[in-house]
């Protein structure tokens, strides 16, 4: 079975506490100020839709204990529907809901059906599913088969903003990837993120306690699935265009490579491994070509081999001992 303990370590006091809100309000500044200091928005945009698809995959894989290798599909359904909404004249809030809805509603039909399995079985139905949803989307003819969807609009935001500006888009994802990411630490925290865990470490445990384990892993899927579709939309807005790259396995492959190189079950580690993955691609892409695959793939190997937790899971390793020998020895 695929191994996907969370890396969360244990609790911070409360000087802990300040310190690592000191250090999110750094980092919120700095993403603020970087387009304003001359780093390309564009750029910037792909990493932030990318973070909040890792960090989506994150609560499947990382606070549940599921590996889907189909979450492409969420993804790049998502970015098709919202690009035709879109391109039919509805305004990006209601093109983004529509396909946020139709990944959720997806991604409930997906757990429905593989949700009982577990392990290998989980992530081969789950691909199984998603190479379905590729070829459904290269036959459909609101897709534009291999051509995809291109010059998809921006729009006015509630019909009153214009999103034309890359500066107002890349706010707009800023503030979209923020609330994602605090939404999903809350959840975490909360008493249903408890259970997620519970059921992650041993589920026949959480069962015997009344917990009705399949109804917590259908509503994270269908959670997880959603905010995927919330990147593929916002990706598709933002670049203006869907192709059948969002929805091919490959795309799983990546997101599953952000996730684990970041530091599966941390919740900086996702947004952290997506940077390095898109900033690996748009660095190498026009050095070595097609061979950027190639180097992501060893970067992957090199993660498993030498990096079991990933690069935040190491680095909270390595920054605190003693207080997970103290955690341990409680």
């Amino acid at each position: 079975m695929i191994d996907a303990t969370a890396q969360e370590g244990p609790k911070l006091s409360f000087k802990g506490e300040r310190q690592l809100r000191y250090y999110w309000f750094i980092a919120l500044t700095m993403m603020i100020v970087a387009p304003l200091a001359g780093v390309y928005p564009i750029f910037l945009m792909k990493i932030l839709c990318f973070a909040i698809f890792a960090c989506a995959f994150n609560l499947l894989v990382g606070f549940t204990g599921l590996v889907s290798f189909g979450h492409a599909a969420f993804f790049g359904v998502s970015a098709y529907v919202t690009g035709w909404l879109a391109v039919n004249g509805f305004t990006p809030e209601i093109a983004i809901a529509g396909g946020v809805l139709t990944a959720a509603a997806m991604a409930f039909v997906v757990a429905i059906l593989s949700i009982r399995r577990q392990g290998i079985y989980f992530a081969m139905i789950t691909l199984a599913l998603s190479q379905l949803v590729f070829f459904m989307c290269l036959q459909a003819p609101f897709t534009g088969g291999e051509d995809g969807l291109q010059r998809i609009p921006r729009g006015n935001l509630f019909g009153l903003i214009s999103l034309k500006s890359d500066l107002a888009m890349y706010f707009f994802i800023l503030f979209a990837f923020a609330g994602v990411f605090f939404l999903l630490v809350r959840v975490v925290h909360s008493p249903f993120g408890q259970l997620l865990k519970a059921v992650r470490e041993n589920e026949q445990r959480a069962t015997s306690f009344g917990y009705v384990a399949s109804h917590y892993k259908l509503i994270a899927f269908v959670l997880s699935g959603a905010l995927s579709g919330l990147a593929g939309s916002l990706k598709c807005i933002a670049l203006g265009f869907a192709t059948l790259t969002d929805v091919h396995w490959m795309m799983s492959g990546e997101v599953i490579l952000m996730t684990f190189l970041g530091g599966v079950g941390t919740f900086v580690g996702p947004a952290l491994g997506a940077f390095v993955v898109i900033g690996l691609q748009n660095t190498l892409s026009d050095k070595v070509g097609s061979w950027v695959t190639v180097i992501l793939g060893l970067c992957f190997v090199a993660c498993v081999s030498l990096l079991r937790r990933g690069m935040v899971g190491e680095w909270n390793a390595w920054t605190r001992p003693s207080t997970k020998r103290r955690a341990s020895q409680e």
